[in-house]
């Protein structure tokens, strides 16, 4: 493909114009627009392997054709540093038949910081012969390997990698662990975290958030507050976001695994959870909530529970279901800030973000 800054430019505008659009009816006020590197962007990537010419090869398949394989030499959207490693790799397996007998699926990730792990995926059990020759990979490519089959996971250096981002002035450590959820773009997940400090400024009160992840916006949100109450369902995430808290000794945060609907719940005092016991919710004063749903948005109950708030900081994947909440708080609150973030550039996939303030 072209990597054309013209083409770039294009399509950046018709996102910025479909962003416009579906926010037109709320008298949104123009989007701040942040654009993404026009290569290199992309610090994880996943692929499929497959045979031909006796040699097995990086692949991908298009959505609308599973069977037949695009062949890959290099990843031009991937990190430098994915780039660097993939053909490394390649030799390495063409060389052992330890590293290749039935490895079927190859996952890189990568950080700004540098940082990176390769997962190798096996349809069959990992020996001691596999063992010798992924200790020699780790150390030959200066990176931690993971390897996968079923029900067995054996880690060779660490399971996660560790990226910085600097957020308002301050360096944040963030713990990425494997086959968790990260942001792909770094270079626009820095754009998007500035954005969101700057939204929420600085508060006297404190601050709800829904789906807080690994601790992405989590560190540098509390930063602007008195104190966070943060939530997030999956086990992983919640484990990384607790090493994240500690490692950048952010102390104001309790962080408990509940989902949004669930929480919900316990807010409007339906039923109790054993997951919230000692931790007083009328102790807390929220003038904000922070979400950032899955692409499916807010569920009706979870986003009439945002409309306590004085302020709701809202972070989509979807545009779509954007607007389709954003249309059920429309009669209280009113967007005052509004931005596009260009996280998946040459696709028709967009991030926005919304400040949304009580009439």
């Amino acid at each position: 493909m072209s990597f054309d800054s013209q083409a770039y430019a294009e399509q950046l505008e018709a996102k910025v114009t479909r962003l416009r659009d579906l926010l037109a009816s709320f008298d949104a006020p123009e989007p701040t627009v942040f654009d993404s590197p026009l290569q290199n962007f992309r610090l994880r990537a996943e692929f499929r392997l497959w045979r031909e010419g006796g040699e097995r090869h990086y692949a991908m398949f298009s959505q609308d054709d599973k069977r037949t394989p695009i062949l890959i030499e290099e990843f031009p959207i991937a990190s430098l540093r994915i780039n660097q490693l993939m053909p490394q790799l390649k030799a390495a397996w063409q060389a052992s038949s330890a590293l290749s007998h039935k490895l079927f699926q190859v996952e890189f990730l990568t950080t700004l910081a540098g940082d990176a792990m390769i997962t190798l995926c096996y349809h069959r059990p990992l020996d001691e012969h596999w063992h010798a020759a992924a200790t020699q990979l780790s150390a030959d490519l200066g990176v931690s390997i993971i390897g996968r089959s079923k029900g067995k996971r054996e880690v060779l250096g660490q399971d996660y990698v560790v990226e910085k981002l600097e957020v308002g002035g301050r360096t944040f450590s963030y713990r990425q662990p494997e086959g968790a959820f990260t942001q792909p773009n770094g270079t626009v997940n820095q754009k998007m975290l500035n954005w969101a400090y700057e939204a929420l400024g600085d508060r006297s009160d404190d601050l709800l958030e829904l789906y807080c992840g690994n601790g992405n916006f989590t560190l540098p949100l509390a930063t602007r507050v008195r104190k966070v109450l943060a939530t997030e369902i999956s086990k992983t995430s919640v484990n990384a976001a607790l090493s994240n808290l500690s490692e950048n000794a952010v102390d104001n945060v309790t962080l408990v695994r509940l989902s949004a609907e669930e929480l919900t719940e316990a807010l409007n005092e339906v039923r109790p959870f054993r997951r919230l016991h000692g931790i007083d919710l009328k102790s807390y004063e929220f003038g904000s909530v922070f979400v950032d749903p899955p692409r499916a948005g807010m569920d009706p109950d979870t986003c009439e529970l945002t409309r306590r708030f004085d302020n709701i900081l809202y972070i989509s994947c979807n545009p779509d279901t954007l607007a389709a909440n954003i249309a059920q708080l429309h009669d209280t609150h009113r967007i005052t800030k509004c931005a596009m973030f260009d996280q998946f550039p040459w696709t028709h996939h967009m991030e926005s973000g919304v400040l949304l303030t009580r009439r």
